[in-house]
């Protein structure tokens, strides 16, 4: 399949002119395909070509939640995410006894990602966190860092695990980071951290922050915190949720001025809710009410977005004053980075899986294609 005359994303973060070549499920390039004269054309002219997103940070959607654990909830969401855009994902679990999240993690790992997004890993947002800073996770279960526990958890998944989340001020939480950081992605999250702290955290090996802004102290010109500490240390990402609920518009204009469009990952925190309408749902066995794109338990804390990530580049480009290059690459290429699957997505290049998204000059979808082809349900 030849797309021709789009205005292509490329690895510089740029937008350029040029057509796309795709075969047996890969991205090839332009002499390939031209010396085949059955190829199917399509033309893109005025249309926006950009790698699938990867959304490496959020539970749910359509009525099903990851924490299901079951392969029929995994291929609904799946399905969604593909159909808006989000052709690979990394679904995070909740804060759950050790019994419940091996169920989650074993499921992954028999899972085939046959339809819809491809599933490429499994974002442990609980439960090596802070009861003071737990947000819409489950406080019954909160448990010390344990490496025992991970292993046990990465090997049930069979690997899938790509990020642990960590507040560092818990006991075990520094020994935890140096053992493991090697292994896998460490982010500071629901965290009462101080600056030392979390720069303690980041020089052991951490390297991201978890939805900077939510479930994290305040930054502020005597106390800058894990914030402070995330922008000190030039490895660490930082994730944004650009709902238009969880950060303010001039607070994200800020972020990418602090941070740069290298380190900032945009993801949606998404929850079942999304791509429904209005009522009571559940995050983390806990009941959730959600009114428009606010998610909120009964004391009134936020509890994830009803936002998927597509809309979230919507939103950032749209109301929030940030670039579309900008956007792109902190919700496809740093996503997919962060997530270690870089090698196989997240750009438009000759080799790797064929994952692509035609969006027209109002951001609406124009098309989807994963693994080569045409996802049918793109809406």
């Amino acid at each position: 399949m030849i797309i021709k005359n789009a205005m292509v994303f490329t690895e510089r973060g740029g937008f350029k002119t040029k057509d796309i070549c795709m075969r047996d499920g890969l991205f090839i390039d332009s002499e390939m395909a031209a010396a085949d004269p059955d190829e199917e054309v399509i033309e893109a002219d005025g249309l926006y070509a950009v790698p699938g997103l990867t959304d490496l940070h959020f539970h749910g959607c359509v009525g099903y939640d990851f924490c299901d654990g079951t392969h029929e909830a995994f291929r609904a969401i799946a399905d969604y995410e593909a159909a808006n855009g989000i052709t690979s994902i990394v679904p995070a679990t909740m804060t759950f006894s050790e019994e419940k999240l091996t169920e989650i993690c074993s499921a992954a790992a028999s899972y085939k990602s046959e339809t819809g997004a491809i599933l490429c890993g499994i974002n442990m947002e609980g439960p090596f966190i802070c009861p003071a800073k737990k947000g819409a996770q489950n406080g019954q279960y909160i448990h010390k860092p344990d490496i025992g526990m991970f292993k046990r958890l990465q090997a049930a998944s069979g690997s899938l695990v790509k990020l642990v989340d960590i507040a560092p001020e818990v006991e075990g939480s520094m020994e935890f980071i140096e053992a493991l950081h090697n292994e896998v992605g460490i982010s500071l999250a629901h965290t009462t951290a101080d600056y030392d702290t979390a720069l303690k955290a980041y020089n052991a090996g951490a390297r991201q922050a978890t939805h900077l802004y939510n479930a994290m102290p305040a930054f502020s010109h005597r106390a800058p915190g894990v914030i402070g500490a995330a922008c000190d240390s030039p490895h660490c990402r930082v994730e944004l949720i650009c709902d238009g609920v969880h950060i303010h518009p001039s607070v994200v204009r800020t972020t990418f001025k602090m941070f740069g469009d290298d380190r900032i990952i945009l993801i949606s925190d998404s929850m079942m809710a999304t791509g429904l309408t209005d009522g009571d749902y559940s995050l983390g066995g806990q009941a959730v009410k959600v009114v428009g794109n606010l998610a909120t338990l009964a004391d009134g804390t936020i509890a994830g977005s009803a936002t998927n990530l597509m809309d979230c580049v919507r939103t950032a480009v749209k109301k929030m004053g940030i670039s579309l290059e900008s956007a792109i690459k902190c919700a496809a290429v740093n996503s997919a980075k962060a997530a270690g699957i870089y090698d196989k997505y997240g750009s438009i290049t000759p080799g790797k899986i064929a994952n692509l998204v035609l969006l027209d000059k109002d951001l609406k979808l124009a098309g989807v294609y994963l693994r080569g082809k045409k996802y049918p349900e793109a809406e």
